[in-house]
């Protein structure tokens, strides 16, 4: 058996972080290893509690979740090797499109509702934890509806589109499209494996963490459009 996933929980409200933690440890694959009522402590305690995921809120005194997260990230960033620091999962009480784009611009890997369903945060756990990415479902479209209309007021395309080759461009815009691996190898009629190697090489090339900033950089960039 491969070794639990390892959370750090983050939330200013302990009753709140209790709760996470009763959900998280009925799972056999993960376990709760540090928990911070701020974003500052959060900071401190990740950069000396290995972890694999950090579940953070956003509205806390202090350093707040956003920021939080970007000081995690650099952190891990800063590291020398290969980066395989935690990735970070964004819950909020608060569906709204500023906090959506600032966690995704931060370099958070998931967007939840406090408010979504057990099974669903399991979920995100796992698929974070995977190196794939989850936005909650209500906020998936009005993402796409932003940065679409941001990337219609670019007054030149962005420079890393020139960096990448045809077939990764191809591919960027089923992912884009919310093709799966599968469904992109069926339609380009390559393995999942060469799929899999394109998509690692176009978020290298975009400095993009995973999916779904790809997703944002190719619909600001103008590569993709709505509908």
């Amino acid at each position: 058996m491969s070794d639990p996933i390892r959370i750090l929980l983050v939330d200013d409200q302990e009753l709140v972080r209790a709760g996470l933690a009763m959900v998280i440890g009925s799972q056999p694959d993960m376990r709760v290893v540090a928990q911070a009522g701020d974003g500052q402590a959060a900071v401190e305690l990740a950069r000396k509690t290995p972890c694999d995921i950090v579940l953070m809120d956003v509205r806390m005194p202090g350093l707040n979740g956003i920021e939080a997260t970007e000081r995690i990230l650099a952190d891990a960033d800063r590291r020398p090797g290969p980066s395989d620091g935690p990735r970070v999962v964004v819950l909020t009480t608060y569906d709204l499109d500023e906090y959506l784009l600032s966690a995704i611009k931060a370099g958070a890997s998931g967007f939840l509702l406090k408010n979504s369903p057990p099974e669903d945060l399991l979920h995100a756990i796992r698929t974070v934890h995977t190196g794939e990415a989850v936005i909650a479902p209500s906020s998936t479209k009005r993402l796409l509806e932003h940065v679409a209309t941001a990337g219609s007021l670019l007054l030149a395309p962005d420079p890393r589109l020139d960096t990448l080759t045809e077939r990764e461009r191809e591919v960027l815009v089923l992912v884009a499209k919310g093709l799966s691996n599968s469904e992109i190898s069926q339609q380009l009629y390559l393995s999942e494996t060469t799929v899999k190697t394109h998509i690692r090489h176009l978020l290298a090339k975009l400095d993009a963490r995973d999916r779904v900033q790809a997703v944002v950089f190719a619909y600001e960039s103008g590569l993709v459009s709505p509908g």
